[in-house]
């Protein structure tokens, strides 16, 4: 079984990539896993691997280009880590660029992340997928 600091790299090499769906496919519990975003967002609270994967689907929907894209190292404590993402992205119905800077906390259940929560900006928290 992978431990905590094994998947928090993974993650990151993974989204580094661009490998969104193979994080889901192979970090994620996809009985488990729930997603939590800020009050007021689209998706505030996704369960499970099906409901994941159609917030997935929306977001790169309402996406026509990512500009730019970071993605800092993991912070590890016990069954929890942390990490940063920042991206610029040109949305479909939106006229200008959106800058998104946000708080990436997950928790590990046997080698698996069975939750993923995020804290972005506000600009980011106006728009809606």
């Amino acid at each position: 079984m992978k431990d905590t600091m094994t998947i928090a790299n993974e993650l990151v090499a993974l989204c580094r990539e661009g490998k969104f769906d193979q994080v889901y496919n192979e970090l994620y519990d996809a009985e488990k896993i729930e997603s939590l975003e800020p009050k007021g967002a689209t998706f505030e609270t996704v369960t499970g691997m099906e409901a994941l994967m159609k917030k997935g689907e929306a977001w790169n929907a309402s996406v026509e280009a990512v500009l730019s894209s970071e993605v800092s190292d993991p912070i590890v404590a016990e069954n929890f880590f942390a990490i940063t993402m920042k991206m610029k992205a040109k949305l479909k119905d939106v006229p200008e660029p959106i800058q998104m800077d946000e708080v990436c906390v997950y928790h590990v259940d046997n080698g698996k992340i069975v939750l993923e929560q995020f804290f972005y900006t506000p600009e980011a928290d106006e728009v809606k997928v």
